[in-house]
C-alpha cells in the first residue's frame, strides 16, 4: 500500500547537526552535574564508556539504514529482521522515551531560568519552552533542519569555550586561581571512583539518556537526499564529536572542580566558571545553554513523531495518524505527541523539580536503552541473512559479529543493574511495562485479524 511520504528537504549538514543536536542538551549541560556527584572525577570514564556504547549503536544503525533507507528505520528493520510484535513494543518504548525526555528537557531549561529569575517557578519557564518546541515542530522540514543547524551551531561554539577557558583555569592563565591546578581534584578526593564501581555502572541509564538522540540519523534517511552517503558520513562525523563535545570537557571539568560541589543547581560547567571569577562568562553560558535545551528536545520531537508515523504506518497504531500534509508534516501522529507531552509536562508541574527530573531521565534513558538494543539485534540478524534477500552493503559494522555482540551485551547488563540501585528502580518498573504491553496488544490483534 502507498503511503504519502515525507519531503527530502534535509541536507548532508542539517543531517549531522540534527543528530548531534539530538545528542548535546541540557540534559548534558545539567545532568552532568548530577553524574558528576553521584560518581565521583571518574564520571568522564562513563561517557567514554556511553560514547563507545553509541558508536557501536550508530554503526549498527548506519548499516541497516543505508541497506533500506525506510521511513521509521529502526521500526521497520525490527518488523523485518527480528518480528512485528518485537517492533510495535520497541517502536512503542521508543516513543514514550521522547515524550518522557522532552518534558526533562523543558525542565532542565527551567532550573537553568530560575537561577536568573528565582522569582519564577520552574513550571512557568518549562511551558514556556514547550510552547517554543511545539511551533517548531510544526513548520516544513526543510525549515526545522535549517533551525535546528544553527541552534547546534551554538551548543559546539559554547562547548568549545568552555574547553579554552578550562584548559586556561587549569594552568593557572585564567580566572583567580592564577596556578597550575595539577591532579589535585581528580585524584586527590577519594580517587576516581570515591562512591565505588557499582555506583559507576548504576548511573549509566542517566546518562546514557545524554547520548539518546544519535539514533536520529535512522529516521532522517528518509526525508536526506542521498542517505547511502549522507547516513555514513554523519555517522563519522557524530561519533568523533561525542570525544569532543562530551568526553574532553567532562574530562577537563573535573579537573578544575571538587566533585562534592557539583549538583543540579543550575549548569555545573557555568558554576566551575563562576567559581574562578569568570562570572560574566557563566552567566552567558547559562543563558547560551537554552538553545541546547530547545535543540534537544526539537529534535526528540522530530524522532518522536516519524516513530509514530512508522509505527501506525505498520499497523501497530492507529491508521487515522498516518495523514502528511502538502508540506510534508506528519500532523496527526505531531499533534498525537504533542498532547502526550504537553500531558506530561503539566502533571510535572505538581512534583519537586530537582527529584522528578532525575526520574524521568532515568527513565528515558531505559527505554531508550531499549531501543538501541533492539537496532543492534536488527543488524544481527540482517547481516545473517543479508545476500538471501540480494541486498548489497555499502557500509558494513566492522568485526563482526563481536562488537555488535559487545554492544548488547553491555546494554543488557547496564538495565540489569538499574534494580539495584533505588533511585533507578522506578524506571525498571515503567520501562518494562511500556515494552511488554503494545507486544501482547500486538499479538492480540493479528491473532484476531487472522
Amino acid at each position: 500500500m502507498a503511503y504519502p511520504q515525507l519531503q527530502r528537504g534535509l541536507k548532508h549538514r542539517h543531517l549531522s547537526l540534527i543528530a548531534l543536536g539530538g545528542i548535546i542538551g541540557s540534559s548534558y549541560f545539567l545532568g552532568t552535574g548530577y553524574i558528576v556527584q553521584q560518581i565521583g572525577p571518574g564520571a568522564f570514564l562513563a561517557y567514554i564508556l556511553g560514547g563507545i556504547i553509541s558508536y557501536l549503536m550508530l554503526a549498527c544503525l548506519s548499516e541497516l539504514a543505508v541497506s533500506s533507507p525506510s521511513q521509521g528505520s529502526f521500526v521497520n528493520s525490527a518488523a523485518k529482521h527480528i518480528s512485528p510484535h518485537w517492533a510495535c513494543g520497541v517502536g512503542w518504548s521508543y516513543w514514550f522515551s521522547w515524550v518522557i525526555f522532552i518534558p526533562s528537557e523543558c525542565m532542565a531549561g527551567g532550573l537553568i531560568m530560575q537561577y536568573f529569575v528565582p522569582s519564577v517557578p520552574v513550571y512557568i519557564w518549562s511551558i514556556l519552552f514547550g510552547l517554543v518546541i511545539t511551533f517548531f515542530n510544526l513548520i516544513p522540514v526543510k525549515a526545522f533542519g535549517e533551525l535546528e543547524f544553527w541552534l547546534s551551531l551554538i551548543k559546539i561554539g559554547i562547548l568549545i569555550l568552555f574547553c579554552v577557558l578550562a584548559l586556561g583555569i587549569f594552568f593557572g592563565y585564567f580566572g583567580t586561581s592564577k596556578s597550575f591546578i595539577g591532579a589535585k581534584y581528580l585524584l586527590d578526593n577519594g580517587g576516581l571512583l570515591p562512591n565505588g564501581l557499582m555506583i559507576f555502572f548504576v548511573n549509566m541509564v542517566i546518562l546514557l539518556c545524554n547520548f539518546q538522540g544519535s539514533e536520529i540519523i535512522g529516521l532522517t534517511a528518509s526525508e536526506t537526499t542521498n542517505p547511502k552517503k549522507a547516513v555514513p558520513a554523519a555517522l563519522e562525523k557524530v561519533a568523533f564529536r561525542i570525544i569532543g563535545l562530551y568526553i574532553i570537557p567532562t574530562f577537563l571539568l573535573v579537573l578544575i572542580i571538587p566533585w562534592q560541589e557539583s549538583s543540579l543547581n543550575g549548569s555545573i560547567f557555568a558554576f566551575a566558571l563562576e567559581k574562578y571569577g569568570l562570572s560574566h562568562v557563566a552567566h552567558t553560558f547559562s543563558f547560551l545553554i537554552i538553545a541546547g535545551a530547545i535543540s534537544s528536545a526539537n529534535s526528540g520531537l522530530y524522532a518522536t513523531i516519524r516513530t509514530l508515523l512508522a509505527l501506525c504506518q505498520n499497523r501497530m497504531g492507529p491508521k487515522v495518524l498516518t495523514k502528511i500534509t502538502h508540506q510534508g508534516i506528519p500532523i496527526r501522529a505531531t499533534w498525537v505527541t504533542l498532547i502526550a507531552i504537553w500531558i506530561l509536562l503539566l502533571v510535572s508541574c505538581f512534583f519537586p523539580s530537582h527529584n522528578f527530573y532525575t526520574i524521568l531521565l532515568a527513565t528515558s534513558g531505559f527505554t531508550g536503552t531499549i531501543c538501541w538494543i533492539s537496532i543492534c539485534w536488527a543488524q544481527l540478524r540482517f547481516r545473517k541473512h543479508y545476500k538471501e534477500i540480494g541486498v548489497k552493503l555499502t557500509y558494513k559494522v566492522p568485526w563482526f559479529p563481536y562488537l555488535t555482540l559487545l554492544a548488547i551485551w553491555l546494554q543488557i547488563g547496564t538495565l540489569l543493574i538499574v534494580l539495584i540501585y533505588p533511585d533507578t528502580r522506578a524506571s525498571f518498573y515503567v520501562g518494562v511495562p511500556v515494552l511488554l504491553l503494545p507486544i501482547l496488544w500486538h499479538k492480540y490483534l493479528r491473532k484476531k485479524r487472522t
